[in-house]
């Protein structure tokens, strides 16, 4: 099970983080991300990182801002958003997988999501 938990309201250029807690498996063993969702769009990729933590591919739309990470031992992954703009307004969501390749596209496990949202 995944569950996440962080998002809130904050101005534009602020900060938030991101926490998602794992249970019930080896966490470590899953490749990790986050997609987010905007009201009307479709649900998007935001950044992913390997079970290892060594590869860590994001959106060009958060590149240069957010950063991804994990601590194994804690069972979570973390997505740390600074620069935030309206635009980042979304559901934001974790995800899980066996498979690096697959975890940017077609996760198998989902959290459920947390409301971020950026006023300007």
């Amino acid at each position: 099970q995944l569950q996440a938990s962080g998002g809130g309201l904050v101005q534009a250029g602020g900060s938030l983080r991101l926490s998602c807690a794992a249970s019930g498996r080896t966490f470590s063993s899953y490749a990790t991300g986050w997609f987010r969702q905007a009201p009307g769009k479709e649900r998007e990729f935001v950044a992913a990182i390997s079970g290892s933590g060594n590869y860590t591919p994001y959106a060009d739309s958060v590149k240069g801002r957010f950063t991804i990470s994990r601590d194994n031992a804690k069972n979570t992954l973390y997505l740390q958003m600074n620069s935030l703009k309206p635009e980042d307004t979304a559901v934001y969501y974790c995800a899980a997988d066996t498979s690096y390749w697959r975890v940017s596209v077609k996760p198998e496990y989902w959290g459920q999501g947390t409301q971020v949202t950026v006023s300007s």
